[in-house]
């Protein structure tokens, strides 16, 4: 099965461009994640819709963030992405009038909410800052930008 790689690819690009200094191109992302830059400037389009970075176009242009990485949480970038639903899995309507897929659907829904509330509440719980720090060299933690 083919994950989405969204937020992961996002995460790792904020994090990169906060230990870069702030701000990197589409060229430098799209080497990052070997990937092109027309899908860079795609894919970064949520975050600059959602105020996290800004974006200039041209020679010497590209992507500065527009927030602290101290203010920012898994959870803002996820939201940002626009998902509809954490989970792939859902409830099947073969047949409504059977007991027995209707005990099984309202229990994988009751589950998948559950499941999904306590995944949403983690992300808002985790910075960004902090990923960074953990991802940084020693010499580089804590210092400010």
């Amino acid at each position: 099965m083919q994950r989405d790689t969204r937020l992961a690819r996002l995460l790792h690009i904020l994090i990169h461009m906060h230990l870069r200094g702030g701000s990197t191109t589409s060229d430098t992302i799209a080497q990052m994640l070997q990937t092109n830059p027309v899908v860079v400037r795609r894919t970064m389009a949520v975050l600059r819709e959602s105020g996290h970075v800004k974006s200039t176009g041209g020679p010497g242009g590209g992507w500065t963030l527009a927030c602290d990485l101290n203010e920012l949480t898994m959870r803002d970038v996820y939201d940002a992405i626009g998902y509809t639903a954490p989970f792939v899995f859902g409830p099947v309507h073969d047949k409504p009038s059977c007991p027995v897929e209707a005990a099984v659907n309202r229990h994988i829904k009751e589950t998948s909410i559950s499941a999904e509330n306590m995944l949403l509440q983690l992300f808002g719980e985790k910075r960004l800052s902090d990923i960074a720090n953990d991802a940084a060299p020693p010499e580089w933690r804590n210092r400010k930008k």
